[in-house]
């Protein structure tokens, strides 16, 4: 009788934890999806190709060739410096120990 609260304390624990790295992931790739979104906002010679550029190095040689004005550039590359380092927290994550578990159970992949 002893044991009960002791086990239903570890349940919940374990639940919450579940519950708030699953939310963080879901959070992630929700900051992905909407700053690819303001990228194409800025950009909209990029609309037409979203399907073929998934990284944000296929992206930088995409807006290489292009002719911006310095302040648009320097949005556009924020927004590529935003998404490198959301997407490098996101599978540096991913790849942890006990937040690996949460994402195989969830079905979450690597960006």
């Amino acid at each position: 009788m002893g044991f009960i609260p002791i086990f239903l304390t570890l349940g919940g624990a374990c639940l919450l934890f579940f519950l708030t790295v699953r939310n963080t992931f879901q959070r992630k790739i929700a900051l992905e999806k909407e700053l690819f979104f303001n990228l194409g906002e800025k950009l909209p010679e990029l609309k037409g190709k979203s399907e073929e550029l998934t990284s944000s190095e296929q992206i930088l040689k995409q807006i290489s060739g292009l002719e911006l004005n310095p302040k648009t550039k320097k949005e556009v590359l924020e927004l590529l410096r935003d998404m490198k380092v959301n997407r490098s927290q996101y599978n540096k994550l991913i790849k942890k120990a006990p937040y690996n578990w949460v994402a195989k159970i969830s079905g979450f992949r690597p960006i």
